[in-house]
């Protein structure tokens, strides 16, 4: 499981015209599941990411957490993220779940990270066209892989 956090100012997601997610100061997350992927992945990945320390205290050090700046987060599904570029010019997405493993496992996810904020989280819709705009605030931008914990 993979994913790319993007503190934001403001982030939303719209699909068919229509927005489906916005939030304020927070964390956009897009998520990329493999088939490989196990509830220990989720939970580790969802207790990480609430945890990071990665909004700026007073002192304007990046010193705390989404939970402690009681921040909003929109996750989004993204089987890109899973993306194999070895081989000439066209990734190649086999490592990429398909949808009747990860959409399970996008859902525990999103279930999990609202348990972690305690609160609700906003989403995209799994497999549909959608049009992510965002306020990268820094920018800060971070990639996570459960499976490379050290």
């Amino acid at each position: 499981m993979k994913v790319v956090i993007q503190r934001v100012l403001e982030a939303s997601v719209t699909i068919e015209g229509i927005v489906v997610s916005e939030i304020k100061n927070g964390l956009l997350i897009l998520l990329g599941i493999v088939n490989e992927d196990t509830n220990e992945d989720i939970e580790w990945l969802t207790k990480k990411v609430a945890n990071l320390r990665i909004f700026n205290d007073e002192n304007g050090v990046m010193n705390t957490s989404l939970i402690d700046e009681n921040g909003e987060a929109i996750v989004v599904s993204q089987f890109t993220l899973q993306a194999s570029t070895k081989k000439g010019n066209r990734p190649s997405y086999i490592k990429a779940a398909k949808p009747e493993v990860a959409i399970p496992l996008y859902k525990q996810f999103v279930s999990q990270f609202e348990m972690e904020l305690n609160k609700k989280v906003g989403t995209g819709e799994f497999g549909a066209d959608m049009k992510v705009a965002l306020v990268n605030d820094g920018p800060v931008t971070i990639i996570i892989d459960s499976k490379i914990r050290d």
